[in-house]
């Protein structure tokens, strides 16, 4: 596909190298010529040096023959401006990134009387992000498929745990479940693993359990599956508030810290089921006062990374409590990855990863099937609608699947149904693949090329 991105900082820039190794024709739009600089140094693309509420300028970029604008600059208004141009000036689809929570009421008429494709809030997609980790404690990654029916669910084999030095195909025998292990991430390298593949202390695995095998499954393996009934949020900006509004429509108490006064008084207006207490979250003694050692969850959202990944450090050692920890540079990734901060949140991946979901999908009208994308570090899990394909009717034991493709579940009219070698598909179907094969947009990309068969 043709696409603009209007935007080069954080979020663009992760943009443009996720689509463009993905091997979309991308142009930059951006006031700064150095950023452009940098990312033409870097990747194959074409930049525009110049305001993307500019008709002259997206004239420049090629809008008249661009599949997709997406506006992801730091000004809402801009962001939703450059959008209605260019949907104006063609008949490309359009994203917008509007962080403004004022907005959030409004995103569905936005939508759809500037015609805009996706209105994106980074901070409630990441807080709807963390509110599903907070709801599958066990967890150390949620990815839902069919519209929320299928969630695939990440954990860590704890030490002592039995499943170490237990085969993937003895995993159901011996735990007398229905469990499909999809992915296995070990060090840096990642497995879709065979039967005879041999778990450790310390893997990431990737899994489908059915809801009501979920606490016996977790229990046996000794992953603790208690539901939190508790949160503690240092720092009270956006991502805390939609984050404490989703927990407490959930049934979880929050308790918010936050240092700023006018901030507590909106806070506490907004969310009057809340906690808001007017402090400093760095206050050890008054982290203990407010319960630290007994919240079930703790989030450092604070606009500073050193003070969030200290204040993570600081609740891991005096407390059991879940850790969540914003981090929104990305310099030092590899030392923060294994530091025990618990999950890190990174609202500009989230964004970023979004709208990567969205361009995928958006190929559908371009041979893909693709409806649902999910990153899974080191590999990527998809779920593909089945149409009329040669293929349907065939067990799966008899298709020719790919050795680094899973096909590990199938949505059928709503039922969900754990593939086994004698299933076929059908029509109508959507199936979820997890693979470790990067850039596949159809169906038939799960499948050996006839002459490897």
């Amino acid at each position: 596909m043709r696409i603009i991105i209007v935007g080069c900082g954080k979020v663009g820039s992760a943009l443009a190298e996720q689509l463009s190794a993905e091997g979309h024709d991308l142009t930059l739009i951006d006031l700064s010529e150095r950023r452009l600089e940098e990312l033409t140094n870097r990747l194959d693309l074409t930049a525009v040096a110049g305001s993307g509420t500019s008709y002259q300028v997206l004239l420049e970029a090629g809008v008249q023959d661009t599949d997709l604008v997406i506006a992801v600059t730091t000004h809402d208004e801009i962001n939703l401006l450059s959008c209605l141009i260019a949907r104006k000036a063609s008949d490309c689809h359009a994203i917008a990134r509007v962080r403004d929570p004022q907005y959030v009421a409004d995103l569905g008429f936005i939508r759809d009387e500037l015609g805009i494709s996706m209105a994106i809030n980074p901070e409630l997609s990441t807080a709807r992000v963390v509110s599903r980790l907070i709801r599958f404690p066990s967890a150390i990654g949620v990815s839902t498929f069919a519209r929320g029916r299928i969630e695939l669910l990440d954990i860590r084999i704890p030490a002592e745990s039995r499943l170490e030095g237990m085969a993937v195909c003895e995993v159901n025998p011996l735990l007398r479940t229905n469990v499909l292990l999809c992915m296995v991430r070990r060090g840096d390298t990642t497995y879709i693993p065979k039967g005879d593949f041999i778990l450790r202390t310390g893997d990431d695995i990737t899994v489908i359990i059915p809801p009501k095998e979920q606490k016996l499954f977790f229990d046996q393996v000794g992953v603790p599956s208690t539901p939190i009934k508790t949160a503690m949020l240092v720092g009270g900006g956006k991502i805390a508030f939609f984050l404490a509004k989703i927990l407490l429509d959930s049934g979880i108490s929050v308790k918010i810290i936050e240092k700023r006064l006018e901030r507590c008084e909106f806070l506490s207006e907004k969310l009057p089921a809340a906690t808001v207490i007017h402090g400093d979250g760095t206050d050890r003694e008054l982290l203990d006062e407010e319960g630290l050692s007994s919240c079930g969850a703790f989030a450092s959202l604070t606009g500073m990374d050193e003070e969030n990944i200290l204040l993570s450090l600081h609740a891991g050692r005096h407390s059991k409590a879940r850790l969540f920890t914003k981090v929104n540079r990305v310099n030092f990734e590899e030392v923060i990855s294994h530091l025990p901060i618990g999950t890190i949140v990174r609202p500009k991946q989230t964004t970023a990863e979004l709208i990567g979901q969205y361009t995928r999908a958006m190929q559908n009208s371009m041979g893909s099937n693709v409806e649902t994308l999910h990153q899974l570090g080191g590999a990527e899990a998809l779920e593909f609608r089945v149409a009329a394909h040669h293929l349907t009717g065939i067990p799966l034991q008899d298709m020719p699947i790919r050795p680094d493709v899973l096909l590990c579940c199938i949505n059928r009219k709503g039922r969900r149904i754990i593939p086994r070698g004698h299933d076929e598909l059908q029509e109508g179907d959507t199936v979820i693949v997890v693979s470790t094969r990067q850039g596949m947009n159809d169906l038939q990309d799960i499948f050996l090329p006839q002459e490897s068969q």
